[in-house]
């Protein structure tokens, strides 16, 4: 799957710049409507990728679009709710069709089905600069080593992640700095395994402003980790606290997090990642060059979660361009059709935005979290959260803490 340079085809329809959900969704959905694709990364899959590995309700609906979540499922740990936990132990077990599968494992599963639909995977290799024609982006100058090759393409789409180099290379980056950050590790404890069933996420003042988390991936191991999601506009997360020493209040403040580090077996090392937040931070296109996935800024900011809606901004940038050629559309009408099909997605990008003030205030977890085990309307409304059926910020309105107390 991982072709070398010396293959690389000299031109093709749409190169598309990182294997990650974003690019493989893309590869994989313009693969099977006909158009030739290159796929790069810089790393060979399988590869390791930090993330908390949690698939929620948005993530299996685009991994059903894309055929792929019964292999999905079959490798996964499904679990069926989230259990908050606020800082003084109250617990909220929220129903939801979820499920936990390492982003070494995801990430070649939908790569490979966008090989097996006809998409080349060249890697590793690193996107170096694109190549332009009077204001066009024409391709991409591309290094394996010290061999470097350009590739013509009619588009070149950018789903490089997090990490701002790719973005800044293609003059795409509004701002270098992360959204967020994270880290985790994976822990083995086979005791644990049957009272950690679902997705467990922590709130408490000495992880403000974010969370931890422990998430099970099945045979006894634990995804355990802690985010920071305060700086949506890029001035908070660039490692103004260490995450390290807010892992270790982690352990400290949450009896399970201490009993897993205590009694469990580390599975290679904790590792840290930036996150892009809210669709905010890269410009999403311009002649030629489309973005998609966290580089366009993909996750959430209150939940840190992006797997689903980098699936999700992958697949629609592969549908602006095979919109493109069947109307047929110039370089601009397809630009602006991919535009705003993200910008439709922004307002909900702004509702987990404003309902990020429980992670700086963890307090309004345990508000939450008391009040929603007295009143099945409220139960119902945070479970559509995860369904993406109701608002995160109206829990948080002065209107929705009314309604906490009536309801």
């Amino acid at each position: 799957m991982n072709l070398p340079i010396d293959l690389l085809p000299a031109a093709c329809d749409v190169l598309i710049v990182g294997a990650g959900p974003a690019g493989s969704a893309a590869a994989l959905t313009l693969a099977r409507a006909g158009f030739d694709v290159v796929l790069i990364d810089q790393h060979s899959f399988p590869r390791d990728k930090i993330c908390g590995d949690g698939l929620i309700p948005d993530a299996h609906q685009a991994l059903r679009e894309l055929g792929v979540l019964d292999e999905v499922m079959q490798a996964a740990q499904a679990v069926g709710h989230v259990r908050c936990v606020g800082p003084r132990g109250g617990q909220l077990d929220v129903p939801g069709e979820m499920a936990v599968l390492p982003r070494r494992q995801l990430d070649d599963i939908v790569c490979r089905a966008a090989v097996a639909a006809g998409a080349r995977m060249h890697a590793p290799m690193r996107f170096q600069a694109p190549l332009e024609r009077d204001g066009q982006v024409v391709g991409a100058r591309v290094q394996h080593g010290d061999t470097q090759r350009n590739i013509r393409a009619t588009w070149v789409l950018l789903a490089s992640g997090a990490v701002p180099q790719a973005l800044l290379a293609a003059s795409m980056a509004e701002r270098q700095t992360p959204s967020g950050i994270g880290l985790r590790g994976y822990i083995r404890h086979p005791g644990l395994a049957d009272r950690i069933q679902g997705l467990e996420i922590v709130w408490h003042r000495a992880l403000s402003p974010g969370y931890g988390w422990i998430f099970p991936c099945g045979d006894g191991v634990f995804n355990i980790g802690v985010g920071l999601t305060d700086g949506a506009d890029g001035r908070r997360a660039k490692g103004s606290q260490n995450l390290r020493q807010i892992y270790q209040r982690f352990t400290e403040v949450h009896p399970v997090a201490r009993e897993l580090v205590q009694g469990g077996t580390p599975l290679g090392e904790f590792k840290g990642a930036p996150l892009r937040f809210s669709l905010e931070g890269a410009r999403f296109s311009r002649p030629g060059l489309l973005v998609c996935g966290e580089a366009a800024g993909s996750t959430y900011s209150f939940t840190g979660e992006g797997i689903g809606k980098a699936l999700q901004t992958g697949m629609l940038a592969a549908r602006a361009l095979i919109a493109g050629r069947q109307q047929p559309w110039d370089d601009a009408q397809v630009r602006t059709h991919y535009e705003a099909q993200l910008r439709a997605l922004q307002p909900r990008y702004q509702m987990y935005r404003k309902a990020n003030w429980v992670n700086r205030q963890p307090w309004l977890a345990d508000l939450v979290i008391w009040r929603a085990n007295r009143s099945a309307a409220i139960r119902r409304r945070i479970a559509g959260l995860l369904n993406e059926t109701s608002n995160p910020g109206h829990l948080l309105t002065f209107k929705g803490l009314y309604k906490l107390f009536t309801e």
